[in-house]
């Protein structure tokens, strides 16, 4: 990572900065969902070793489209054995090395992913809109300097006084995200909900991943360009990219589309939502193809985008988060220290697309990885995280962890069925697809999904008494999140904790909200500063697939990055063994 100090003219200083974490931008499926999309930095550090793997003099077949190292395709391919499905493209000097496909873009018709399926990129989209302020900077017509309510007149609230770099640079004070995904939201209400805000800190003073702040770098782009947000970034950011547009309205993404298939098995957004779009403009809407975006990402970094002087300013790394990672314009720059070469990275996943995409860039040898997940049981960060290590190393590229043994379906019959704690949490055993085990109960969950290590644990505890504290309406928060749930689901009359699980990189505490047409099961997630920055009202409880191990089972973990835990059934008990001992229910 480049060095930093005093005099560099974009250095930020900020009070206490944190590192960014895991936590997914708002959306809403079913009766009430909001999610946030966030960079992964120390997961996005391993995609760096895959181009280790590949060379720009690597032998393909014939043919437009290059695939793999036939080594790392048949490592690959294990994976998607293993449930990765989505497109992975590589390139060298400007050159594709490897683009691929790997998985189904449609479980129903079989229809698979190509290298040129599109996905939605989530937060990389961040990345064009900030390149996209720097065009405009490029031509004269605003600084990253200038403060974005002396461009944006209407906007109101503390944010006003917030320079463009401070809202790339989530340095700003806005703390969350103008509205949900797919709800409508209009130029004029994304103003107002954000500058109705209550900032967290003071412009400049702090460190917190915000959507709301490329909501308003996208509105900047729209007001000084002279013409839409979306057809500047088609026309000036996107042009040459044969794939590219936004997931949902126009104009649209071009090519087959990846389904993206969530948590519990259902699809995603298909992209056909009417819009106005301003709670994803500028943050999270675009869509293209993993060739498209590993292209623009050298063209960005070469200087095809934007000014060597724009180039620089957006590789620079300013804010440190550390660890070795600092905040760029858009991007999240590593240093050599851990993997040994430095890069940058941006990733959006979550939400309610179904989709998980990352891209790198490496200075040295101008090498790209682009990479998107549409489901499945490892996403394309997972996949990096499992298999970088030994690239970077020169060991083997590991295998996922397989199931140690089969399980004959008719055994299911003698094993389905709830399970019931003496401290009253209950298991709920099914068998469909495969062996699911659900939690239902904070005893329950705390025994199925127990933290690593005693950092772990701080963590969960510190989350919860958060959680507590925003539904109890502690907060300003708080008090507008009960108002939220009250308009949709009439008084809320308690909350019961319920458990905390790490999902998708982020800690999702489980409540049972007491309403007027009953409990109702919902998770939060909450970033650093207490603001929501995930929540789904109406929630399947927490629930593992199980795989069998020797004379019991333990959960479907290919990527190693679930829980600790055995399962084993003996008669009417339902044990589960982890870390810290061993819990028993009992078959009702």
């Amino acid at each position: 990572m480049a060095a930093v100090g005093p005099d560099h003219p974009m250095r930020v200083t900020v009070s206490q900065p944190t590192r960014r974490s895991s936590f997914t931008p708002c959306s809403r499926r079913g009766s009430y969902r909001r999610r946030m999309t966030k960079l992964l930095p120390a997961l996005a550090a391993a995609a760096a070793a895959l181009l280790a793997a590949c060379t720009s003099d690597t032998d393909t077949p014939a043919g437009p489209k290059p695939r793999c190292d036939p080594e790392l395709d048949a490592a690959l391919a294990a994976w998607a054995d293993a449930g990765f499905s989505g497109s992975v493209a590589l390139a060298a000097g400007g050159e594709p090395v490897c683009e691929a496909g790997y998985g189904a873009a449609d479980r129903a018709s079989g229809r698979p992913n190509t290298a040129d399926t599109v996905f939605a990129i989530g937060s990389v989209t961040k990345t064009f809109t900030a390149a996209a302020i720097f065009d405009l900077a490029d031509q004269g017509l605003l600084a990253p300097d200038d403060r974005v309510g002396d461009l944006l007149p209407e906007l109101g609230g503390p944010v006003r006084d917030a320079t463009l770099l401070q809202l790339m640079l989530h340095t700003s004070g806005l703390n969350g995200a103008a509205g949900a995904d797919h709800e409508p939201l209009s130029r004029d209400d994304a103003l107002a909900a954000i500058g109705a805000t209550e900032p967290a800190f003071a412009p400049g003073t702090g460190y917190l991943y915000t959507n709301a702040g490329y909501t308003l770098l996208a509105l900047v782009v729209e007001e000084i360009a002279g013409t839409s947000y979306r057809e500047h970034a088609t026309t000036r950011i996107l042009s040459g990219l044969p794939s590219a547009g936004f997931w949902d309205g126009s104009p649209g993404a071009v090519g087959e589309r990846a389904i993206g298939y969530l948590d519990d098995g259902s699809t995603g957004e298909s992209g056909d939502f009417a819009g106005p779009h301003w709670a994803l403009d500028g943050n999270g809407g675009l869509a293209m193809s993993m060739p498209d975006l590993a292209a623009w990402t050298h063209a960005l970094f070469t200087g095809g985008v934007v000014s060597a002087e724009s180039t620089a300013a957006i590789a620079a790394p300013v804010v440190d988060l550390g660890d070795g990672a600092a905040e760029t314009p858009g991007w999240v720059a590593r240093d050599a220290s851990a993997y040994g070469e430095p890069f940058l990275a941006a990733a959006g996943g979550g939400g309610d697309v179904g989709h998980d995409t990352m891209v790198v860039w490496i200075p040295s040898g101008e090498r790209v990885i682009a990479v998107a997940s549409n489901g499945g049981d490892v996403s394309g960060e997972e996949l990096m995280a499992a298999i970088g290590p030994a690239l970077v190393a020169g060991d083997p590229i590991p295998a996922p962890d397989a199931p140690g043994g089969t399980f004959d379906p008719e055994a299911a019959a003698a094993i389905v069925g709830d399970y019931r704690l003496d401290t009253g949490g209950t298991y709920r055993v099914t068998h469909d697809d495969g062996l699911r085990l659900a939690a239902l109960g904070a005893d329950a969950v705390e025994a199925l999904f127990p933290p690593r290590d005693e950092a772990a644990a701080d963590a969960v505890r510190t989350h919860e008494r958060a959680v507590a504290d925003l539904l109890a309406g502690e907060t300003a928060t708080g008090r507008e999140e009960l108002a939220a749930l009250e308009d949709e689901f009439g008084p809320i009359d308690g909350a019961e904790p319920a458990g905390t699980v790490l999902a998708e990189g982020e800690l999702r505490t489980y409540v049972t909200l007491a309403t007027g047409d009953g409990p109702l099961l919902s998770w939060y997630a909450l970033d650093d500063k207490g603001g929501v920055a995930a929540v789904e009202v109406g929630a399947e409880p927490p629930a593992l697939t199980l795989v069998p191990d020797g004379d019991g089972f333990r959960p479907a973990d290919p990527a190693g990055t679930g829980p600790d835990v055995t399962v084993t059934f003996t008669g009417d008990d339902l044990t589960v063994a982890g870390p810290d001992g061993a819990t028993t229910a009992r078959r009702n």
